[in-house]
């Protein structure tokens, strides 16, 4: 067993436990924080693959983007910051989720393992260039567009977030209301 090898294992836990730590955590806050976690450390298992510009993408995309927007959609919509009563789930639940967890890591372990037949695989060194060439000259404007659309739905997210609350059957207004005291003078 390699220094590598050990280093990946290591960093695979840490992933492991705060993928676990994610799901289990009670309070919404915490579940993003440890997602941001879980996915940083997935980069990392990357970069000991060696696959540098997956580890990039995926701390550029996953943490600097999504994880982010849903901490700010978190924010935005005033989502309970403690534990929340409606949010928990009962026992069985739980239990079931559990098992069902297992019962598919042991599906795929069990799929997965023989396939590789316990051999050695060794690394091909990627084309950067190649990749880097097809994504920012066929694949810019698509990238472009859908971080407009993210903007944009960021945008409405505060705009309704900040909406007063209204009483049915009243209109809503977009213009706030403007006092007119002290204008009759």
């Amino acid at each position: 067993m390699t220094s590598l090898d050990i280093l990946f294992a290591s960093v695979g836990l840490i992933t492991a436990a705060s993928a676990v730590l994610a799901v289990t955590t009670h309070q919404l806050v915490h579940a993003a924080l440890w997602l941001v976690v879980t996915l940083g450390t997935l980069a990392g298992c990357y970069l000991v693959l060696g696959a540098e510009l997956v580890a990039l993408v995926q701390l550029l995309i996953y943490v600097g983007a999504v994880v982010v927007l849903v901490l700010f959609a978190l924010m935005l919509t005033r989502a309970p910051m403690g534990r929340s009563p409606e949010h928990t789930s009962s026992g069985a639940q739980r239990i079931a989720a559990a098992v069902l967890g297992a019962g598919t890591t042991a599906l795929l372990g069990s799929v997965l393992l023989p396939a590789l037949g316990g051999e050695l695989l060794t690394a091909r060194v990627g084309d950067t260039k190649a990749i880097a060439t097809q994504l920012f000259g066929s694949w810019v404007w698509p990238f472009e567009l859908l971080s407009l659309l993210l903007l944009v739905a960021l945008v409405a997210a505060l705009a309704v977030s900040r909406m007063p609350a209204t009483t049915e059957g009243e209109p809503v207004s977009l213009v706030p209301a403007t006092s007119t005291e002290g204008e009759s003078e």
